[in-house]
């Protein structure tokens, strides 16, 4: 029997290998996270956002953006399983910002790691990507926790190192939870700097899908509706890069 779920994804792999991304509404992307495992524990998930601490690394920007990070790694056929806690590396190459330094977050929190919808998150990832690398042995795998906040004074700013590629193999960018937020448009541009699309992540579970080695991609700042009121924008960003991968 046909089964539009393959369809979809098969579509979803097809948009990755061309033209390297693809954007997935929250309803669509629901289905395909619990095909692989529970969620029970979502609404923890959400709350644990507002224990992010500052980001030290942005100087006065810092107390806009709040993070915490976790490492995990996995076989091609093995299960997803978490590795002791260690800093967040990219090169100046990848991030002209930061580059070049051994970035030290707070660790995600043992409940929200070991939760179910984390679970369930990185179980989708690793079959997804890994279809797309058949030849990976062995996945470094990041995940971040992101609230990037704003006033009316201060716009927030998602990505402040401007259009980048975070120097992977692939990405997700999932949105968890939005209030008060205006904007946010997440942008894909080409190497060569060409637009190739724009979307914005505004429900619960919208995410994005990334071929880093393709595209470049970045987020406009974003500002409170309610100029009175707090304004946030919590996303969980999940990176796999291929750390073995099987001989050509």
């Amino acid at each position: 029997m046909h089964n539009p779920a393959d369809s979809f994804v098969s579509t979803l792999l097809a948009r990755l290998k061309s033209p390297g991304f693809a954007f997935v509404e929250g309803a669509s992307m629901r289905p395909l996270l619990t095909a692989l495992g529970e969620m029970t524990d979502w609404a923890d998930f959400v709350e644990s956002w507002n224990q992010l601490e500052p980001d030290p690394y942005l100087a006065t920007k810092g107390r806009f953006r709040r993070r915490r990070h976790a490492t995990f790694s996995a076989a091609a056929d093995g299960p997803v399983v978490p590795e002791a806690h260690q800093a967040h590396f990219q090169s100046l190459q990848y991030n002209p910002l930061q580059g070049d330094l051994q970035r030290w977050f707070e660790p995600v929190a043992a409940s929200v790691a070991n939760g179910a919808t984390m679970g369930t998150i990185l179980r989708f990832c690793h079959r997804f990507f890994g279809t797309l690398a058949p030849k990976a042995l062995r996945w470094h795998i990041e995940v971040h926790q992101f609230r990037i906040e704003a006033t009316a004074e201060t716009a927030g700013e998602p990505t402040p190192e401007g259009s980048h590629r975070d120097g992977v193999d692939y990405v997700l960018v999932l949105l968890v939870n939005r209030q008060n937020i205006a904007s946010g448009t997440t942008t894909i541009h080409a190497p060569d700097g060409r637009p190739l699309g724009d979307f914005t992540l505004t429900h619960a579970l919208d995410a994005a899908l990334i071929d880093d080695h393709s595209v470049y991609h970045g987020v406009t700042p974003v500002r409170p509706l309610d100029a009175d009121a707090p304004a946030c924008r919590d996303v969980l960003v999940v990176t796999f890069k291929a750390s073995a991968s099987a001989p050509e």
